[in-house]
This record gives C-alpha cells, sequence and structure tokens, in this order.
C-alpha cells in the first residue's frame, strides 16, 4: 500500500487510437505484451466526464478519474470506509468537538511544483464555502465557521457546532486540495498533490495518467494508467477478451460474468458499494407533489424483481436511500412491500387513476435495464410511463440534474453518504421538502456517536415515510480483469477509483 494503514481512534470515534497512446497500448493486454505491460494499465470504464471540474459539474465520472489520482484531501476513506490520514499526517479534536487542528505532512507539493501548505487548506475548504462551487455537494462543508493558519503545517478548523459527518466529508471531492494558481480552468486542467497527471484527454474516449517523479508519498504501481470509456457495457468485456483492456470495472453487463468465472486467465471481484439505484420523482411537480401518488409507486414497485430482471440478481434491496456500510443503515424494506392492490388504492385516492407521465431515462446500462421493467409494473397499477431518452450525462444533467424539468428519471447516485444531499435540499433535482427533515439532521450531527446513528435513522425513516424517492437497490461492484493484476479496489466507498495501488504479478 502507498499509504499509511494506521487506524486512529479519533477516526474511528468520529465514524463507526485517440482510444489510447502507443506506450498505452504496450500496456494493454497483460502478459501478453510482456515486461511493458508491468508499467502500465488500461482500465475499460462506462461513462466519460464531460470535464474535468468537479467544482461546478455534478455526475460522478469526474470524481471518479481524479479523486486520489490527481486530486487529494486531508483525510482519506479506506476500503473498509474507515477514515485515515493523507496530506494530515494527525489531527487532534478539542473537548467541545468543534475544532481539528491538522498536522500537515512536509514536502508535499502540487504537479505544478508549487508546495503544499495551510494557506491551501484554508483556501480549498473557503472555496466550497464561496460561489465559485457550484456543485450540491458543498453543503456539507455549510458547518465550517472558520480556517486558521497557524503555521505553514499547522491549520485549525473551526465548525459552527460538533459534526459526525464533516470529517468523513473531508475525505471526498469537498475535501480537495487546490493550489490557489491552479483553479483557473479546472474544466480543462488538474493540479493536484497527488501520485498521477494527466498526461492525454482524448474527450470521449480517453484519460491517460502519468505517475509524478516528484510524489511526496510511495509510488504508485504502474508508471501509466489509463482510463477507456465505452459508451456500450458489452463493448468493454469484448475489449478483455481482446487484450485492449485490462480491467473493466464497476462492470455493467453483469448477464455477462458466467463467460469469465472458471476461466483462470480471469480474475472476478464482487464488491460493495454505496451507490443507490434512484427511482426519482419530481415532488415539486404533478402528479408527484401528491405523497399518495409517490407512495402508490413505491408498492407498484417489486425491487427485488427489478435486481433480478434488470441486473441479474446482483445488487441489494434496501428500502430506504443508506447503503448496508453507513452507520445509521437499517432494512427498510417492509415499509412498502410490493402491494399492487394498495398502490391502485392510493391512486385511487388521489384521484390520479390511468395516469400518464414520462420516464426520462439517461442512457446508461442499468437505467436503460431498469427502466424495462419499472415501465411494466407500473402499468400494472395502471401508470403509463412513456420512455423519453436522455443522453448522459449532458442531456440528462441539465434536463433533470439542474433544469427539473422531469416527472420520473432513474440513476445511480454514488456520493458517499449522500442521503442529506439528496433530501434536506429543496433545491435538489428531487425537490423534497426538507421541513420535517432539517432540525432532525443538524440535533443528529451534533450529537455524539450513538445519538447521530439513532437520530439519521429517524431522519431517514421520515424520508422513506414520504416516499421521497425509491432505492430500487444498491448498485454492486463487480469487476474483471486479468489475472495477473493486483491492487484492484474491490470495494466504492467514495466517488473515486483509486489507481495507486493496482500493479502486476
Amino acid at each position: 500500500m502507498r499509504r499509511s494503514s494506521k487506524k486512529f481512534s479519533l477516526a474511528a470515534a468520529v465514524l463507526a487510437g485517440a482510444l489510447s497512446l502507443t506506450a498505452c497500448n504496450a500496456g494493454a493486454g497483460s502478459t501478453a505484451s510482456g515486461e511493458a505491460a508491468k508499467d502500465s494499465v488500461t482500465v475499460a470504464l462506462t461513462g466519460e466526464p464531460v470535464n474535468l471540474d468537479f467544482t461546478t459539474t455534478a455526475g460522478a465520472a469526474i470524481p471518479q478519474a481524479l479523486m486520489s489520482n490527481v486530486y487529494e484531501g486531508l483525510v482519506e476513506i479506506d476500503q473498509e470506509g474507515n477514515i485515515q490520514p493523507l496530506l494530515a499526517e494527525s489531527w487532534e479534536l478539542s473537548e467541545d468537538r468543534k475544532t481539528y487542528t491538522f498536522k500537515l505532512r512536509e514536502g508535499a507539493t502540487f504537479s505544478n511544483g508549487e508546495p503544499f501548505t495551510a494557506e491551501d487548506v484554508k483556501f480549498s475548504i473557503e472555496r466550497v464555502q464561496s460561489d465559485e462551487w457550484v456543485s450540491s455537494l458543498k453543503s456539507k462543508m455549510d458547518v465550517v465557521d472558520s480556517v486558521n493558519v497557524l503555521s505553514d503545517t499547522e491549520v485549525e478548523v473551526v465548525l459552527k457546532q460538533p459534526s459526525n459527518a464533516w470529517l468523513f466529508d473531508m475525505g471526498t471531492l469537498v475535501g480537495a486540495m487546490f493550489d490557489p494558481s491552479g483553479v483557473e480552468d479546472l474544466a480543462n486542467t488538474a493540479i493536484g498533490t497527488g501520485p498521477y497527471t494527466i498526461e492525454a484527454w482524448n474527450r470521449g474516449q480517453s484519460i491517460e495518467l502519468a505517475a509524478r517523479d516528484d510524489y511526496w508519498g510511495e509510488a504508485p504501481g504502474v508508471e501509466t494508467a489509463t482510463l477507456r470509456y465505452f459508451a456500450d457495457a458489452v463493448a468493454t468485456t469484448n475489449a478483455l477478451q481482446s487484450g485492449d483492456v485490462d480491467v473493466v470495472y464497476n462492470m455493467q453487463a453483469p448477464e455477462l460474468l458466467s463467460s469469465f468465472e472458471g476461466d483462470d486467465k480471469y480474475q472476478v471481484l464482487e464488491g460493495t458499494s454505496n451507490g443507490e439505484i434512484v427511482l426519482s420523482m419530481n415532488n415539486q411537480e404533478a402528479p408527484f407533489d401528491d405523497v399518495r401518488v409517490r407512495q402508490a409507486v413505491m408498492h407498484a414497485i417489486d425491487r427485488q424483481a427489478v435486481v433480478d430482471t434488470a441486473w441479474n440478481g446482483y445488487g441489494t434491496v434496501v428500502g430506504g436511500p443508506v447503503p448496508p456500510t453507513d452507520p445509521y443503515y437499517e432494512d427498510l424494506n417492509d415499509v412498502y412491500p410490493y402491494d399492487p392492490a394498495k398502490a391502485r388504492e392510493l391512486l385511487k385516492e388521489a384521484g390520479a387513476e390511468n395516469l400518464d407521465i414520462t420516464f426520462t431515462v439517461p442512457t446508461r446500462p442499468y437505467a436503460t435495464a431498469v427502466s424495462e421493467i419499472v415501465v411494466s409494473q407500473l402499468a400494472e397499477v395502471g401508470i403509463n410511463a412513456k420512455i423519453e431518452s436522455a443522453e448522459f450525462p449532458a442531456v440528462w444533467l441539465d434536463q433533470v440534474f439542474t433544469k427539473h424539468d422531469y416527472q420520473m428519471s432513474v440513476v445511480l447516485a454514488v456520493e458517499s453518504r449522500d442521503v442529506l444531499a439528496m433530501f434536506n435540499n429543496p433545491d435538489y433535482y428531487l425537490g423534497y421538502d426538507n421541513s420535517k427533515i432539517k432540525d432532525a439532521a443538524a440535533e443528529a450531527d451534533a450529537a455524539d456517536e450513538a445519538g447521530y446513528a439513532e437520530g439519521m435513522k429517524d431522519v431517514v425513516r421520515t424520508i422513506v415515510d414520504d416516499a421521497a424517492a425509491n432505492t430500487l437497490f444498491i448498485f454492486p461492484n463487480i469487476v474483471v480483469a486479468d489475472a495477473n493484476v493486483t491492487g484492484i479496489p474491490a470495494n466504492s466507498v467514495t466517488e473515486a477509483l483509486d489507481l495507486t495501488n493496482i500493479g502486476w504479478k
């Protein structure tokens, strides 16, 4: 591992061609390419970034590529979901649980040669709070009252009130550290303290990362890591079988797994994920501004059948917008059991029988597969859902996420511990009225560890009772790779795809 695996008791308390260059092509195909393959790895993904700026552009693709690889935070989240030191080698928390004092690593630099100091911490946190940050996730930094530079290697962050969530959030994209001179063109240029720089970006096709010679930590396992983007999920597995890529990460065609299982040329990893497949209902637009209609949809959907039919049985049905890895998870499947008769009763009560709606579906493999079974199940209770395809990410992000111009949609929400980001903001695309949960969420965050878990469970139950959205299932993290590739992160615990430990036998 390139990073320390030491666990802080404090952290535990806070948290229970153009496709690639010639060198890349030499690396693809693993052992068939000889020793050259040991210096590079090619990872197949679906869902390319539209630009490189996650501070103004929503979606998972940008932080997936850049966090942990190009950008780093004071802390990071390990594969078990624990907080670990990164750019901060240690920290202390005051008795009132409101002041964090971080000791920074000496010798860390940005890829442009600028040293990483406490001034950069202050700049980065305050930038999230400024108008420069547009992403809705910026609310995770609202709890910060001030950032005080004590020395080049020591910084103090004062919170408005104690927060169980804040330090964990600092291990996600909102905690990324930036150089003040490196933010002028974030959409096209990424300057961070991480082990890689962007060597080449072939838009719509690939991003090539090159290892830094001057990285402060342990060198990554390969000199070159290339992310190749495929619109078709089946094409990723074909590329693996032909030797054009070495790893298919977050596989989008689980029905094809059988062709790799039992073949000693490949390895199959089935990891956990914090991603939720969310059937979105616009709470502020008819007909879903009526809670009875939303509840009808909840009863109309057989979530296990969705998993079995759309995703070959891979995925976890939880009944709420919280994955089992979160400290406030509980199984809420019993709240809305599959009950078409109850769904029809609620629709009749709401005066919404024989309902016609538009179902805006992003052009992603999971969304296409899920939408077909959802449409079929809704039809059984008298809801006629007409599918309208929206190119992802550009069109869907603009139409649905930004303009809220939709009635129903479906998307994979991958941000870590995002329940409040989704439901505690009425301006979020779901449009949920957060008046019932706002104060309770704040109280839970400021409570002790046990109070945090119980308080957030109450918040989540309220959200589910209001049928704010239908979490169909927790997305699995399925990886298929050349058997000789090592260090692949099996679990997806944050948005980042950390490439730094990937290497070869």
